[in-house]
């Protein structure tokens, strides 16, 4: 039997029944299916909108430079599920923005949507791939810049912060894998300076299996936010030991950054459709690599002295993903509570 998960020391609410009927034929009514059938209505979103908007698809190096003009226009979207609540979703409520990884929106995303909406808190899903023609980028991450996904946050936070159904005090940001990394470094003092001109800040940021290898300029200066890391201890694509690493840094610095970590968990250890891990043979990993930004816009491979590319050694592939169901449910307890938590609800 697995041991129990190591969590922050938080009020843990109840889980949401999570409905996955769709594919499943329907069942006979009964008095446990008529008990559950609240939680399935809270579920369902009041309304949904879809959200073009303008971004732009840019080099790392331009991006650190705050290079405005660099790159190119890009259109990309979000899809924004407005929970029920007082006279079906009106009124202003808090929202969570969501960040996919390098596969692109997958079932993890709607799988938090229904949780969070059933949980009355609304969601804002980025799609940053498909404007710019992409599908996945996990077997070859040089196709877009890291950073990029920061840039469709900040601009989600526009949309959100001017909306007459968001309370602009109570949005957070919650990322997944390539998705995590760009909500752990969207927190950084310097990046909102250069990028964020929506007026607005979030409530909170929580990076799941983020990528932590990469050290920026000025980037133990975070916002007066919490950020709150979630973990797979199994990890071989983004290691903990690295965001573990991370954490100390900022820790030592003042900043309100906590890691929560669950045993035997691999990378996308949230993913509804998937009880066991398995091997990405193609996806690249930096899982070796040690990344730092020396001058603005330069990021160098520490242990050549380099530029860092996607084809230097330390880039490693096949690391294992899939999903881990102890973990899983764990998370499903956890972050409702750090949201509530960062919502004031």
């Amino acid at each position: 039997m697995p041991r129990p998960a190591r969590r922050m020391a938080l009020a843990l609410l109840p889980l949401a029944t999570l409905l996955l009927t769709a594919c499943q034929a329907p069942a006979p009514v009964t008095d446990a299916t008529a008990a559950a059938a609240p939680d399935d209505r809270a579920a369902i979103a009041a309304r949904v909108e879809l959200h073009p908007y303008a971004s732009r698809t840019m080099s790392d190096a331009d991006f650190l430079r705050g290079a405005a003009r660099a790159g190119t226009p890009v259109t990309v979207a979000g899809e924004f599920r407005i929970a029920q609540g007082e006279s079906q979703g009106e009124g202003r409520r808090p929202v969570a923005v969501l960040m996919h990884g390098s596969g692109g929106i997958g079932p993890n995303i709607e799988m938090w949507s229904r949780l969070l909406n059933a949980q009355g808190v609304s969601t804002f899903a980025i799609d940053g791939f498909t404007g710019r023609g992409l599908v996945s980028t996990s077997a070859d991450q040089a196709r877009l810049g890291r950073l990029n996904l920061i840039l469709d946050i900040y601009g989600a936070l526009d949309i959100l912060a001017r909306h007459p159904r968001v309370d602009p005090e109570r949005i957070i940001l919650i990322g997944f894998s390539r998705g995590g990394q760009a909500a752990f470094y969207a927190a950084m003092e310097r990046f909102h300076r250069l990028w964020n001109h929506s007026g607005a800040q979030f409530a909170a940021y929580i990076p799941f299996y983020p990528d932590c290898a990469t050290r920026y300029i000025d980037d133990t200066k975070l916002v007066a936010r919490p950020v709150r890391l979630i973990h797979g201890e199994a990890d071989d694509y983004n290691p903990l030991r690295s965001c573990a690493a991370q954490v100390e840094r900022l820790r030592a610095a003042g900043a309100d950054v906590t890691i929560t970590s669950y045993p035997g968990a691999h990378h996308g250890f949230d993913t509804p459709l998937s009880d066991t891990h398995s091997r990405a043979a193609r996806s690249q990993s930096v899982r070796d690599c040690s990344i730092e930004e020396r001058r603005p816009g330069v990021l160098i491979n520490t242990a050549t002295g380099r530029t860092f590319a996607y084809t230097d050694d330390c880039v490693a592939l096949g690391p294992h993903v899939g999903g881990h169901p102890e973990a899983r449910a764990a998370a499903q307890r956890d972050v409702p509570a750090i949201v509530r938590e960062a919502v004031g609800r």
